[in-house]
């Protein structure tokens, strides 16, 4: 889990059971402080994701990011969609986080380690197969 992210989702986790309302509020600020460690904004929950998806963002990851959005959008906001804040819903947020988290960085990272492992030699062929100069 990013540092950046780490102090919301360890508070949201210690008061989810008195505070789902809260708990799910400090997952959308999580959710938004996550967009800048990805390259994004961080601004503007929704501008992100649009760019992101312009960037070819999967749609499973749009997904959990909207399922983030919304929800907590709710918990902060009033809203059109009247969202009671439980704890299962916050558990579900919880779960969204950690899959976006999974899937855009601790798996590229794990990918990224295993091709450097891969000899030298194996490597420059792949580029050259791929056209990649350097």
């Amino acid at each position: 889990m990013p540092q950046e992210i780490r102090r919301e989702v360890e508070e949201a986790r210690a008061i989810v059971a008195a505070s789902p309302r809260a708990a799910a509020a400090l997952l959308r600020l999580a959710t938004q402080k996550l967009m800048s460690v990805l390259g994004e904004k961080g601004e503007n929950i929704n501008d992100d994701i649009k760019s992101m998806v312009d960037k070819g963002l999967p749609i499973e990851v749009q997904k959990a990011f909207d399922f983030c959005r919304v929800v907590g959008n709710n918990a902060v906001h009033p809203g059109a969609i009247d969202i009671n804040d439980t704890p299962e819903i916050a558990q579900q947020l919880f779960e969204m986080i950690n899959f976006i988290i999974q899937e855009r960085i601790t798996r590229p990272k794990q990918i990224e380690a295993l091709f450097a492992g891969l000899p030298e030699t194996s490597r420059a062929a792949i580029k050259k197969r791929d056209g990649k100069k350097g």
